[in-house]
């Protein structure tokens, strides 16, 4: 019989991931990660754990208690393990210093390759488990290749919930130990599921966002770590002429794609003043909320901002031309692929379906790999392009690869 750990994490989702590997002849395992908050974290507000909790909004004690009545409900083993210290050195404190840089994080997908497929993993194959499982909208494909075995990370049957993205940066070796047993059902069908065996989470909501920040603002959360600074809001008029400049003559390739990819040096000069903000480092690409700035025609967007300067540069509408590039780098050490089969070499092109963030729908678009990295070029322009962001890469419903935009 061969042992699987399923991440418990008080779900529904892992809830009935646990039950399909039962149902299936697996010995499962339910192990519930503790990952936040620190002991750090509480000394520093000189409060007791269950305080600290319920002052930050953290669902941490409510998630576990939920996956521990899984486990009795299912009558399987139970066990948590506490990665908390690391989570907070490998994801929080990336988190906020992406923020400071003036870059949008997704530690999520950073959770999942360096704690539940990275940490975790490692705890699984050391204490006798064949495989680690997670109740990820995902599916696991396996083909061979000049003799080879070769693990494919394929997107969920369900459209609406496919999370193949969020796992865009594991490699074939945790492939190879991963298992996804929901990949292939709807969510209203694992809630049937669910709902028939009375589970406890059968009717839980899904979580929302991020456990650390909990029912803080982002804003406000990143506030606690990165001092407030009260900057300027400059709005970029749609017509102003760097927007309608002739595209230089170009000498090679590579010197068009850089040039499609790069950003627009903005200075206050260019536009008007319409607001203040209390620091740019709190700010996202692509962000419509939070600015505080009324009175205009249209919704204002950030086209970009300067953790230099302090200075957010906004535009009017969604389709402001400062939203739009048609192209993004990624470095070298920042490419990533899953289908190491399908890399390319230096001067090598290849045809893709891609996505900037979660949700995206594909777009169509060609990568082109030189010696400093790699270009994505795009048949259409793609809005609020984000540096820390992950594009990641499809033939198909097959996600081969990813990297952090430059």
């Amino acid at each position: 019989m061969k042992k699987v750990a399923v991440g418990l994490s008080g779900g529904v989702d892992s809830a009935v991931t646990a039950l399909l590997l039962k149902r299936q002849g697996f010995a499962v395992v339910g192990v519930h990660l503790y990952c936040w908050p620190p002991k750090s974290e509480i000394e520093k507000d000189g409060i007791t754990r269950e305080e600290w909790i319920k002052k930050n909004g953290c669902r941490a004690d409510e998630d576990r208690s939920a996956a521990l009545k899984t486990a009795l409900e299912l009558e399987i083993p139970f066990k948590v393990l506490d990665f908390s210290d690391e989570y907070n050195k490998r994801v929080v404190s990336y988190f906020y210093a992406e923020y400071e840089a003036g870059r949008t994080p997704n530690p999520d997908v950073l959770c999942n390759s360096e704690i539940k497929f990275g940490l975790f993993m490692d705890w699984v194959m050391k204490n006798g488990f064949d495989y680690v499982a997670t109740g990820h909208y995902c599916r696991k494909g396996e083909i061979e290749v000049n003799g080879k075995k070769v693990y494919q990370l394929l997107s969920g049957a369900d459209d609406n919930k496919d999370q193949s993205y969020f796992l865009c940066q594991l490699s074939q070796e945790q492939l190879a130990k991963s298992l996804f047993p929901i990949g292939e059902l709807t969510k209203p069908e694992v809630r049937e599921i669910a709902a028939q065996m009375d589970l406890v989470t059968a009717d839980k909501k899904d979580s929302q966002g991020l456990c650390f920040i909990g029912k803080v603002r982002l804003p406000e959360f990143l506030q606690q770590k990165l001092q407030a600074k009260e900057g300027s809001i400059i709005q970029i008029d749609k017509n102003f002429p760097i927007y309608n400049t002739e595209k230089p003559v170009f000498n090679s390739e590579i010197e068009a794609l850089a040039f499609e990819a790069k950003s627009i040096d903005y200075t206050p000069e260019m536009g008007k003043l319409v607001g203040k903000h209390q620091g740019a480092h709190y700010f996202t690409n692509g962000q419509r909320k939070g600015l505080g700035v009324g009175g205009t025609t249209e919704p204002l967007f950030i086209i970009a901002t300067n953790v230099k300067t302090n200075t957010v540069y906004t535009g009017l509408g969604s389709q402001h031309p400062g939203l739009f590039k048609k192209a993004l780098f990624i470095e070298k050490s920042e490419v990533h692929w899953i289908r190491e089969d399908l890399a390319l070499a230096n001067g090598e092109t290849m045809e893709v379906m891609a996505r900037i963030r979660y949700r995206q729908p594909l777009q169509k678009a060609t990568l082109h790999q030189f010696k400093n990295g790699m270009y994505v070029s795009f048949e259409e322009p793609q809005s609020a392009i984000t540096e820390g962001q992950f594009v990641a890469w499809y033939f198909d419903d097959e996600l081969v690869g990813s990297g952090v935009i430059s």
